[in-house]
């Protein structure tokens, strides 16, 4: 009776999308695969619901995504069918290579397969035999990436199946041509599309040469969607395998090769970010011929490649940062701030830019200029009377940065900025430095000789 019990508040707890719930059911005993009212196991609700949390949980909990169903099908197969990567993810379980036989294998890819070759809604109005058209929405499907969700003849389906498609190649060690790849990737031209994630991951997950190789010569393609893509396989490698960065000195070299050639004003600006954070001889070289470039976002990169840990500052480098400082354009001016804020003889002008930047009509300027005068060693008077000003801000987070600068300075006016601030989200602040900050003046006002 306690087992039937605990089944079906399982079932219930997959019906309410309560992942949690589904978690602590499962480690008092419940059955991972207990049987809805359709007699399915639950994880075909889950995987009907696009609940990624909830399959997640019950695969887990030791929900079988091989289980045959009545229909010939299995749980893996239906996420699979479902189109979304999420959840398709989810229920792969472990070691799908070594746990599916060959016939089973092939069966999955070729679903899959078929679905990104005809097409969400040819494959629903095959099914359906709708003629209407179809209904399409973007939805997210995983943390920061989205997919289309398709819906005809009373049929939904999430067209993510390219993504599955090399998700499953990958996971059964198939190695698909990397120009093949790619071209999944790119018909979306977004980064966030779960069809590029799969591919740039997958890619990246590839370590052999022969995969690297294939994936940079892309950078000379004429479409600037392929070189946006390679770009993003840089980006990606650049942090997935830092410690381990056997092609370091390749990277490095292709980077400054390509920022010299790149003319298209977005990927420039990724490619700048990726080049600061390698060490190459030609950096400067390479901030100075950008430094005044036309688009504002390359110009936003170039501080990061003048101002080295370690390195003296060259007198170019000083001049063109100084000219920043002095930009046009506010994101520039408070960039060149934050990069050239422990240059003693940028300092002061550093300071006035601030200054008339925390004066901005743009909250977020204000807010930028104010994180930058909060975290400034210049002991000016003036940067204390300015975070003071902004401390009655009408913005929340400007207010914030204020009492956080006011805090590290330990001014008199720091408790009238901290009860400004107003009350805080407790969770969307939990691991926040200027909270933190705040919290440790505190503890200095009731103990001196605390910390």
């Amino acid at each position: 009776m306690a087992e039937g019990g605990l089944d079906g508040r399982l079932v219930s707890a997959v019906r309410a999308g309560d992942a949690e719930e589904v978690r602590a059911l499962l480690g008092k005993g419940a059955d991972p695969d207990a049987p809805d009212a359709d007699g399915l196991p639950v994880l075909c609700r889950a995987v009907a619901a696009y609940d990624k949390p909830v399959a997640e949980a019950l695969v887990e909990g030791g929900a079988d995504p091989d289980r045959m169903l009545p229909d010939g099908t299995t749980p893996l197969w239906r996420a699979v069918d479902g189109g979304s990567p999420a959840v398709f993810d989810a229920v792969l379980g472990r070691e799908p290579r070594l746990r599916l036989a060959e016939s089973a294998r092939e069966g999955l890819l070729t679903l899959a397969r078929s679905w990104y070759e005809t097409g969400a809604a040819e494959e629903l109005r095959r099914r359906t035999g709708a003629p209407g058209p179809a209904t399409t929405v973007r939805v997210q499907d995983a943390e920061n990436l989205h997919v289309d969700q398709v819906a005809l003849g009373g049929l939904v389906v999430r067209a993510g199946h390219a993504a599955v498609l090399t998700s499953l190649e990958w996971a059964f060690r198939i190695l698909t041509p990397v120009d093949e790849l790619i071209a999944r990737a790119v018909r979306h031209a977004d980064e966030d599309h779960v069809d590029w994630w799969a591919v740039s991951w997958t890619l990246v997950e590839r370590r052999s040469y022969e995969t690297w190789s294939a994936v940079v010569a892309h950078r000379h393609h004429p479409d600037p969607v392929h070189r946006r893509f390679v770009a993003d396989y840089l980006w990606t490698r650049l942090f997935v395998w830092s410690g381990h960065r056997y092609y370091e000195k390749k990277e490095s070299e292709l980077l400054a090769g390509w920022t010299a050639e790149e003319t298209d004003g977005e990927l420039l600006t990724k490619l700048l970010d990726a080049f600061a954070h390698y060490t190459h001889p030609a950096q400067e070289a390479v901030a100075l011929r950008h430094a005044d470039h036309p688009d504002p976002r390359v110009r936003r990169e170039v501080p990061y490649l003048l101002y080295r840990e370690d390195t003296p500052v060259t007198p170019a480098a000083r001049a063109a940062l100084r000219a920043l400082v002095g930009d046009p354009d506010p994101g520039v001016r408070i960039t060149a701030c934050a990069v050239g804020d422990r240059d003693e003889e940028l300092l002061p002008e550093i300071t006035r830019t601030l200054i008339l930047l925390a004066e901005d009509p743009d909250a977020q300027v204000r807010q930028d200029a104010a994180a930058e005068l909060a975290r400034s060693h210049d002991p000016a008077p003036a940067v204390a009377d300015t975070l003071a000003a902004l401390s009655g801000d009408d913005e929340q987070q400007v207010r914030l940065e204020a009492a956080h600068g006011l805090a590290r300075r330990d001014d008199p006016r720091t408790a009238e900025a901290i009860e400004r601030v107003g009350p805080l989200d407790a969770d969307a602040f939990a691991h926040d430095h200027r909270v933190d900050g705040i919290a440790r003046w505190r503890w200095r006002q009731r103990d001196p000789a605390a910390e």
